[in-house]
């Protein structure tokens, strides 16, 4: 429903945030890695999770997409709620839970206040496949210089279906033959190759 939100920040402490928008205040849930990045910002853009159940609205708000898709992975996991995956992503930051989900670190997952063993387990069985390895994808995507096409490349291919490991080996390897290519071009040999 919400992509992001942007405007002044009218308060803010380490759980929350609340930004003006066009006169309307949205108050967000924050996650700690959210919180020192806007300690001393006036205005801010927060991407936003909206979290609906029969009795509560709540808004999660984050200051990369990065970690809006890491906090929507850790919630498609059964028995993390909307609450332990911010308690998660205010101890770990988003590379550290991804590189302890590819690694399979348990120890690392099962550190965080709320995760025993057995969640921390089924976090790591569950999310292995999902999440890439830390900013290491994305710094082979990128290796051939268009940083930015590549990661859009990836995500538009992923969203029409196609796997990510197979969209990230297709596009790794165009970039690397043709480096500086538009991301409308990426797309295209890309299907030519998926």
């Amino acid at each position: 429903m919400y992509d992001y939100i942007r405007g002044s920040i009218e308060e803010l402490n380490p759980a929350e945030a609340v930004i003006e928008c066009c006169g309307i205040g949205y108050l967000m849930q924050i996650s700690l890695n959210t919180y020192e990045r806007l300690r001393d910002a006036r205005e801010a853009r927060l991407y936003v999770y909206h979290h609906v159940r029969e009795d509560e609205e709540t808004l999660y708000g984050f200051f990369d997409k990065e970690e809006r898709r890491i906090f929507t992975l850790l919630i498609s996991v059964s028995g993390i709620g909307p609450n332990t995956a911010r308690m998660m992503l205010s101890s770990l930051t988003p590379d550290e839970v991804s590189a302890a989900v590819a690694s399979g670190d348990v120890n690392r997952i099962k550190a965080v206040k709320g995760i025993g063993l057995k969640t921390a387990q089924k976090v790591i069985i569950e999310l292995k496949d999902k999440i890439a390895r830390g900013s290491g994808a994305a710094l082979d995507l990128t290796s051939g210089g268009t940083g930015a096409n590549t990661q859009e490349a990836c995500s538009a291919l992923i969203m029409l279906g196609f796997t990510k490991n197979a969209v990230e080996k297709a596009v790794a390897s165009i970039v690397r033959k043709e480096p500086g290519l538009s991301l409308e071009d990426i797309i295209k040999k890309a299907l030519k190759i998926l």
